[in-house]
């Protein structure tokens, strides 16, 4: 998912959620949960995708004039703000008062699954949209919990990479980008001078918190789960993964201290004024465009590993980033919402709509396209098909990523504040992070 947005549970807490399955409303279809009661019109929650709720709205609008066209039913679009969606979709989940059809961040999944709002997606909902085998299997790893129906659909596919600034390379005389982490700390040096800094970071977003150590983990062997779902926060690789990626402001000093209060984005302005050099992001290419950036200024390539090249296992190096559609289980218009959900999952729709955002199809037929073979889109490809892997699809999901996002964000501060940051004070975060877990 993009990473603007904030992990906030708030007022509304997932556990809420969990306890309370939205009510149904109107007659029951033979699908099961819903009805039909009101055919020709749907509500669709989308996730801001774009710049601005105005792009989206730019983007989604004619797409959406084209399904009324071809099938009758109007659709009336409200574009969420990242900093609000999770928290509105909590509310309709225990309310039963939401939209027929909504974006969701991939890694909320199994955690929304988990409150029995959604619509499983069995093989006989795949069947109408043409089959489970037509998207990608990463992308389906963020469906939900594996061995249970997904949650959703894939949309958007997304995957880290390293975008760095051509010129400031050439000018501090590095060739090439770099390929591990020894390389970035020792490339990242070179650039951080005369105000300039080697890598930007946004320290205060707890997901991109998350995203990031969830990859360093894995490359030092680690998970945050145990197999049957429990949190494990303080294993000595987790503790290592985590006072990796903070000491790249700590002790390597690549990052400026400032980028500890970042949350909405500025690392990538930073990056597009020429104040940092490197970048580890998601299809941050159109953005970067909106910021007035040109293309031939930047490059991308895998995001760093800590030894040899991306694949699996110690060698991921990149969560699987993406938006899935979903439908509630007391939609209104039941059948209209797997029309709107094969509509905008068709190769057609795919194409325009991943070519908008500079994202990658989850449908395999629709990636052939020239348009995701460019710089911008080739290595997300590529580390999706090779080298990325989905966070932990459990219903424990969301708070995991508010406890332990959050303790990465104090060793940040801790960091700029020029207090040390140790192996015992990232213990001592994590085990905090452990205790605010729900208990099993």
């Amino acid at each position: 998912m993009r990473s603007i947005r904030v992990a906030a549970i708030g007022a509304v807490t997932l556990s809420l959620a969990l306890a309370v399955s939205a009510c149904g409303g109107g007659s029951s279809t033979a699908g099961g949960g819903g009805s039909n009661d009101s055919p020709k019109t749907l509500t669709y929650w989308a996730s801001n995708q774009g710049a601005s709720i105005a792009v989206d709205k730019k983007v989604l609008k004619p797409e959406l004039d084209k399904f009324e066209k071809q099938t009758g039913i109007r659709v009336k679009l409200e574009v969420i703000p990242w900093s609000e969606l999770l928290n509105r979709i909590l509310t309709a989940t225990t309310s039963g008062q939401g939209p027929d059809v909504l974006n969701i961040g991939n890694t909320w999944s199994a955690s929304l699954q988990a409150s029995g709002a959604l619509l499983p997606w069995d093989d006989k909902n795949f069947g109408g949209i043409g089959g489970k085998d037509r998207f990608v299997d990463s992308a389906l790893g963020s469906t939900g919990v594996k061995g249970e129906d997904p949650a959703a659909v894939p949309l958007y596919s997304m995957a880290y990479a390293l975008y760095y600034n051509k010129k400031m390379f050439a000018d501090a005389g590095i060739s090439k980008p770099p390929a591990t982490w020894d390389d970035v700390v020792a490339d990242g040096k070179k650039l951080s001078k005369d105000g300039k800094w080697g890598l930007g970071a946004e320290g205060a977003n707890l997901s991109e918190n998350i995203h990031q150590v969830f990859v360093f983990a894995k490359q030092h062997g680690a998970d945050f789960f145990t197999a049957d779902g429990k949190p494990d926060f303080t294993s000595d690789g987790a503790v290592s993964a985590i006072k990796q990626y903070v000491d790249l402001m700590a002790k390597d000093k690549i990052i400026a201290p400032g980028n500890a209060e970042y949350a909405q984005n500025q690392s990538l302005s930073d990056f597009a004024k020429g104040k940092t050099a490197m970048v580890l992001w998601q299809t941050a290419s159109a953005t970067f465009a909106s910021l007035g950036m040109k293309d031939d200024e930047w490059g991308v390539a895998p995001a760093p590993v800590r030894s040899g090249t991306p694949g699996t296992g110690t060698a991921v190096n990149s969560m699987v980033a993406g938006i899935n559609l979903a439908v509630f289980k007391n939609t209104d218009n039941h059948d209209g919402a797997l029309k709107f959900v094969k509509f905008m999952t068709s190769d057609a729709e795919q194409k325009i709509l991943n070519k908008a955002y500079g994202s990658i199809p989850p449908v395999k037929s629709a990636q052939s396209d020239p348009a995701f073979n460019t710089q911008a889109t080739a290595a997300l490809r590529d580390t999706l098909a090779k080298s990325a892997e989905a966070l932990p699809q459990v219903a424990d999901e969301s708070q995991f990523e508010t406890s332990v996002g959050t303790a990465v964000k104090e060793l940040f501060a801790d960091a700029a504040g020029g207090r040390p940051v140790t192996t015992a004070s990232v213990k001592a975060k994590l085990e905090k992070a452990q205790q605010q877990m729900p208990a099993k």
